[in-house]
């Protein structure tokens, strides 16, 4: 059963490191440097947890790292496991049933995504107020155990407005410009067609990526304070035109990691 597959693998993680996390993080792809900046760390690799899935997609290394930001513990999950890789949704959520099952109260997840709204720009940091499910699938399907939370989980305030707020707040402190927008989340791994793109705006898109959106869904079942942050690393209504490639999104989302680790580093030692 899951829940006994997270507990084995929750004891497996606590007698590396004992102390309890107070956030958990999930990070996007080329997001990865912000983990280098972890004091005291511990770091585990997906393959040595058990029932733990393995990352496959550059730019996501596949690392547990557990340690001191700002003078808070972490659990920072470097490399993300996605839907597209021929997971389960139950794989892909695995990590967000760890940062609950470890103790952690808040969780920050991070993407790399494609930028729908026509004001965006590639580099710009976006914060997620809401997210669209096109994904076709979720993470709860199936039998319910109630050991992980609600078999209907409300997601009306699935991003924590007392984070959103807070994010605000340091973005404009730390003179960091944020945009704000929703997230529709798709399965991939095709980049979306222009018939798709036009869609997505129609719907009240902002941006479009291949993950969070699972991951938030557990999170909103297991009652973490969830905040979401995305890299626009391309405008998509631009790139029909020359296409668009990982690379590129790779090499966007690196130039960005500068302000995106300044921002993460103020919200975390905000944090009360």
């Amino acid at each position: 059963m899951l829940f006994d597959k997270i507990k084995e693998a929750a004891n497996f993680i606590q007698n590396k490191f004992k102390i309890k996390p107070k956030i958990g993080l999930i990070l996007g792809s080329g997001l990865g440097d912000l983990a280098e900046s972890i004091q005291d760390k511990v770091v585990i690799p997906y393959k040595e947890i058990p029932h733990f899935p393995s990352s496959t997609v550059k730019g996501h290394a596949g690392l547990l790292v557990f340690g001191n930001l700002e003078e808070k513990l972490v659990l920072v999950f470097n490399g993300r496991i996605h839907y597209y890789e021929g997971y389960s949704m139950v794989d892909a959520t695995f990590p967000v049933r760890l940062i609950k099952a470890l103790g952690a109260e808040y969780f920050i997840v991070t993407n790399s995504c494609g930028g729908i709204n026509p004001k965006f720009s590639p580099g710009d940091l976006m914060l997620i107020t809401d997210h669209i499910n096109l994904m076709g699938d979720n993470p709860l399907r199936g039998a319910h155990d109630s050991n992980l939370g609600e078999r209907f989980p409300d997601m009306s305030c699935a991003y924590s407005p007392e984070l959103i707020k807070l994010a605000k707040d340091v973005s404009k402190k730390e003179g960091i410009l944020l945009k704000e927008g929703v997230y529709v989340g798709v399965s991939g791994p095709n980049y979306e067609t222009l018939a798709e793109i036009k869609f997505i705006e129609k719907i009240g898109a902002d941006a479009v990526g291949m993950s969070t959106v699972p991951e938030v869904i557990v999170a909103a079942q297991a009652k973490l304070k969830t905040l979401g942050i995305s890299c626009i690393t391309d405008v998509v209504f631009n790139f029909h035109k020359s296409g668009i490639s990982h690379e590129e999104v790779l090499e966007v989302a690196k130039q960005t990691t500068p302000r995106f680790i300044k921002l993460v580093k103020a919200l975390i030692r905000s944090l009360k």
